[in-house]
Order: structure tokens, then sequence, then C-alpha cells
């Protein structure tokens, strides 16, 4: 039997947390269910697993055998996967979290004056908020640790199965990953959707539902590493 013992393996989940203030803020549906899933899938592979989750995460059931860090932001979450990946040797990175597109640019009030006080906004009077666009953390992480084998996630509001693959494939590209999970944003509502895990050569591995395929691609890293 293939296994991870000897391996090092940092899962992320759940949706990043965005302030707007120390009160405010705007996030995502992922409660980290896929996380959970592929961290007891690890550690029941042999593996040390470390375990990123976002604020609302789900932890895993097996929670006190794994080293458990929580981040926020989107910008948190890089700072905080360079550090682990920088610091010590991770075999696999699986990049299951849920980071935000947007995050705060600058907040005015009704006048157009931009707020600075950081504790909480009036409540009379809705602000206006301007968005920048978030970093892309995935596509940094084989620049801070090139030997990790990387594996994300990609999901789109879609149905169309060869659009979806292909989406993958593309984000697969650009952050050098060596497998891309591909699901639809249905996913989000229920447990038994299919997902496509996606190889770097080019296989596609169908699986139905989020357990089923945490297991399948713990078993697909587990034969890659022993060759």
């Amino acid at each position: 039997m293939k296994t991870l013992r000897g391996k090092k393996v940092l899962i992320t989940s759940g949706g990043t947390l965005e302030k707007w203030d120390n009160v405010r803020g705007h996030t995502n549906l992922s409660k980290g269910a896929m996380g959970c899933f592929l961290a007891e899938a690890a550690l029941a592979a042999g593996a040390e697993v470390i375990y990123l989750h976002g604020y609302f995460a789900k932890l895993p059931a097996s929670a006190s055998k794994m080293q458990l860090m929580m981040f926020e932001g989107i910008e948190d979450l890089g700072e905080k996967i360079q550090s682990i990946v920088q610091a010590s040797f991770i075999d696999f990175v699986i990049m299951a979290a849920a980071g935000s597109d947007w995050i705060i640019d600058k907040v005015y009030d009704q006048s157009g004056n931009v707020l600075e006080e950081k504790g909480k906004m009036p409540s009379d009077v809705p602000p206006i908020i301007h968005f920048k666009k978030a970093p892309k953390v995935l596509g940094h992480i084989k620049e801070w640790s090139p030997d990790t084998t990387l594996i994300g996630f990609k999901l789109e509001a879609t149905d169309n199965v060869d659009y979806l693959i292909d989406r993958a494939k593309l984000r697969m590209d650009s952050s050098n990953a060596q497998f891309m999970v591909a699901n639809s944003s249905k996913s989000l509502y229920g447990m038994d959707e299919p997902h496509f895990i996606v190889a770097q050569e080019g296989e596609v591995v169908k699986v139905d539902g989020k357990e089923k395929t945490a297991k399948k691609l713990i078993e697909i890293l587990a034969c890659t590493s022993e060759g």
C-alpha cells in the first residue's frame, strides 16, 4: 500500500476574511469541508499534516494530531504559506482554501472623505468601499519552494465539463502546479458533486463527492511520492 509516511503536507482550507474594519468584512461560502477530508486522508496515509484554516473553517476530527494555524485575509494566507514553506521543506501544498478575488483599497464616507478609523465604521451612514484585485497566492508558491508538489483547486460557475477542465489546465500552467482539482460552484451547496483531478501530464480523473475526491487525490499523491 502506498503511503505518505515521512512526508509533510500543507493543506489550506476554508474562506478568506477581508476586513473592512475591526467588526465587519467579506468572505465566501467555503466552510472547509474539502480541507477536512484532505487532512484526514493525508493523516491516515501517514503524513505530517499542517492545516492552515480560515476564520470560519471547520476543523478536522483528528485536528489534535495536526499542526493548526489560522489565517484571515488572502494576504495573510500568502504570508503564512511563504513562511512555512521557506522554514522547512514541505513535500505537498494543497491549496483547497477559497481565496478572495477582491480586497479593500480605501473606504470613504458619503462626502468622499477617506475613513481612517480602523475600529468600527459608522453605522448610521453607509460607507463607499473601493476594492482592488487580490494577489494570486497560488502563482507564488513554486517561487518560494520550487521542489514542492503543488495542488490547486479551480471552481467555475458552469455545467460545461470541457470548459471547466480547460480553465483548470490554464490555472495549472500559470501557477506551475502539478495537479488541479476542478469543480462546479454547485459543490458549495452539496457534498456529492463531481470533481475532476487534472494532472500536469493531461490525465483527468472524475470522482463524485468531496470525501471520495480527497481520498483519491491523496492516493494519487502517495503513488507519485513513491514513484
